[in-house]
């Protein structure tokens, strides 16, 4: 029998794997959203509304895989029996509880994480019925996750029967598993649409910009990252039904894996898109020298996603936008464009110049284009 105890001690490979998971999607997440920062705060010098959730929603990440961390260390992912080992016995309610404030934290991270991003799709955003989209998606994903967030936190009365229920003495009742596994169905469903629309939207509004193929491409791949975020919830889905198991903790682990890989992939595809700049920083730092500084400039915004200023042809390039949330296309340069008509010559203007060409009625059209670059010394 203690030998029995002791392998199921030292099988711990499930809570390994979302230990592991955890540390590294939470890693890469917190390495993006720092380099996003240092981005729009040094080098574009434009900080706005989606750089400040995509932060909160960080913040929020860093606790949801902190109490993964320690949930393993009480006992996720582990079976019944080894809280039955001598010492182990008050770690159950330890690990319940952990997982109980890890879900709470999950579902607000991935909720900012994506208003974060269509916020910055909605800067972009020319075409009024791109921008209903992206705020329909907003709006599901910020009720489904209301719904979610509630739901767990009150699923129990008193809301610590959750992890002391196997507490001897412990009284109190929750919400039916069946119940619980329908709220889980609805905001895995909602996520996934949410996810698979502002990961998919981006194909539909550069597609016809002016910027070169690769470009596309690159910015379409980058985005489409956030469509691997739907898919970690799609996987997720089929283990939902675990929530109503004996054995929670053991079986509920393959949530936990995508849960941790759907906050960190939603949280890094929306800091990646603010990254080109730095690479040109880096390339070109060394021949600009230390005191160069660029100057700041306002954040771009359009009136099709609900902000103030004039409607721009929506064949308009807006790489950098979608790069910085700017509009020019170095942080030091401008281009203006001079278009004009000339009339036809009159009688009296061919008798002074007879070279002038009088063949048609429509005259001339002249266009020009200036590019001025602006660097400090």
């Amino acid at each position: 029998m203690d030998a029995q105890l002791s392998e199921i001690n030292l099988d711990d490979s499930r809570s390994r794997a979302i230990l592991i998971v955890a540390s590294v999607f939470l890693g890469i997440s917190l390495l993006s959203v720092i380099l996003r920062c240092f981005v729009r705060t040094r080098i574009v010098r434009a900080f706005g509304w989606d750089d400040g959730v995509m932060v909160l929603a960080m913040a929020l990440n860093l606790a949801f895989g902190i109490c993964g961390i320690v949930a393993c260390k009480f006992g996720l992912g582990r079976t019944l029996a080894y809280f039955a080992i001598p010492g182990n016995e008050n770690d159950f309610h330890r690990a319940m509880m952990c997982f109980w404030i890890a879900q709470l934290f999950y579902v607000l991270t991935c909720v900012a994480a994506k208003v974060s991003i269509i916020i910055a799709l909605l800067r972009i955003t020319v075409d009024r019925i791109h921008a209903y989209v992206l705020y329909a998606a907003m709006t599901l994903a910020s009720v489904v996750g209301i719904i979610f967030f509630f739901f767990t936190l009150f699923q129990c009365t008193p809301v610590d029967f959750f992890w002391n229920r196997a507490q001897p003495g412990a009284s109190g009742k929750c919400v039916s598993n069946n119940t619980l596994i329908g709220i889980a169905y609805l905001y895995s469903i909602g996520a996934a649409i949410t996810d698979l629309t502002i990961g998919l939207l981006p194909v539909a509004l550069i597609w016809n910009l002016r910027m070169n193929t690769r470009t596309k491409c690159a910015i379409i791949v980058i985005l489409g990252i956030g469509c691997i975020a739907s898919a970690a919830v799609i996987i997720r889905i089929p283990f939902v039904h675990h929530y109503k198991d004996k054995e929670f903790l053991y079986n509920t682990y393959q949530i936990s894996i995508w849960s941790n890989v759907e906050a960190g992939l939603g949280i890094t595809a929306g800091c990646l898109t603010t990254l080109r700049p730095l690479i040109r920083f880096l390339r070109d730092g060394s021949s600009a020298g230390p005191s160069r500084t660029p100057p700041s400039y306002p954040l771009a915004s359009n009136v099709a996603g609900g902000f103030n200023r004039s409607a721009r042809s929506k064949h308009e390039s807006r790489d950098d936008q979608l790069w910085t949330g700017r509009e020019s296309d170095d942080y030091h340069g401008v281009t203006t464009t001079i278009m004009g008509r000339q009339k036809a010559p009159t009688s009296s203007e061919e008798d002074l110049n007879p070279h002038l060409d009088t063949d048609t009625d429509n005259g001339w059209k002249v266009e020009r284009s200036v590019r001025v670059s602006v660097r400090n010394s």
